[in-house]
């Protein structure tokens, strides 16, 4: 499946959702008769339009053309956007989460009298939460980005990550919510990365054989550190993978030897014993799997370390 998203310069506030280095571009020419989804919020758009290109993904033939119009504050405006975005030359479907009951109310309408096939994406679940608590929604656009504590926690977190990567500033390992060994190619940097932004601190350390880790891991509480470990199997492939040109791979081909890879994680795995620390196999799985592994450790111990200490 191609996903192809563009910006238009006939509205403000129509934005790109995603690009593809990857992907060839489609014809320009060709671009009104792609089937395409339009996404229209109050805020951003991005829950909506994260639904549409998880939906999009599952299938193979054809492209999706991914529009949207962010900041919509009145049914006129969605009017005028409908009016120059479906028109008829393309099959077209709209994907929409407004907050405010009246303009949501006043879009499915306008929706339904064009009959353009459309997903409310917000609404059943402002319903089903209302039902369950008794509560009325708030009905304000973009709540969940206001600035607040946790976007500070998460920009610190992701400006620790980067002066953590790759075993840098050992000094501060204690400073860490999180800190991930493992030898090379074991997804540490995707990890840090992934878990930075959703406001947790993380350090990771590269793991070489007969290179001594900084002695500060040692000071880390161990419900804090994670092993990350593969297969030697996988790990010569990436690594084979990684050095590119044969010149390259005549040099450095130790790297991605298997037979030095699985002496590298035994030397690996005797440090992890040491440190006390959970082990989780990467291979075969995402990096939003393993973090969520981690994380269903750490939680738990962090919340009874806290307790102990507070």
């Amino acid at each position: 499946m191609r996903v192809l998203s563009t910006t238009s310069e006939t509205y403000d506030g129509l934005t790109a959702l995603v690009s593809d280095d990857e992907l060839a571009p489609l014809d320009a020419q060709a671009a009104p008769t792609v089937p395409t989804i339009h996404v229209i919020s109050d805020s951003l758009g991005d829950t909506a339009a994260d639904v549409a290109l998880a939906a999009a993904a599952q299938f193979e033939n054809g492209a999706v053309h991914i529009e949207r119009l962010p900041k919509a504050s009145s049914i006129e405006q969605i009017r005028a956007f409908l009016d120059a975005h479906v028109t008829g030359e393309a099959p077209a479907l709209v994907f929409y989460t407004i907050a405010n009951r009246d303009l949501r109310a006043a879009v499915a309408d306008e929706l339904s009298r064009r009959k353009v096939d459309s997903l409310d994406v917000l609404g059943p679940a402002l319903d089903a939460i209302q039902r369950l608590t008794g509560e009325e929604p708030r009905g304000t656009a973009g709540i969940i980005r206001r600035t607040d504590e946790r976007y500070f926690r998460r920009i610190d977190a992701m400006e620790f990550f980067v002066a953590h990567d790759d075993g840098r500033n050992p000094e501060d390992l204690t400073k860490a919510d999180i800190v991930l060994v493992g030898v090379s190619r074991t997804s540490k940097t995707p990890l840090s990365m992934y878990l930075s932004f959703h406001g947790y601190r993380v350090a990771n350390i590269p793991l070489a054989k007969d290179v001594t880790p900084p002695q500060e891991l040692f000071d880390v509480e161990p419900f804090r550190v994670f092993g990350l470990l593969s297969t030697p199997e996988v790990l010569s492939k990436i690594r084979y993978e990684r050095l590119g040109s044969a010149e390259a791979r005549e040099v450095a081909g130790r790297y991605a030897d298997p037979t030095y890879i699985s002496e590298e994680l035994d030397e690996a795995r005797a440090l992890m014993r040491r440190l006390g620390c959970i082990v989780i196999h990467t291979n075969g799985r995402a990096v939003e799997e393993t973090a969520q592994i981690i994380l269903s450790y750490f939680n738990p111990a962090e919340a009874a370390w806290r307790a102990r200490h507070e």
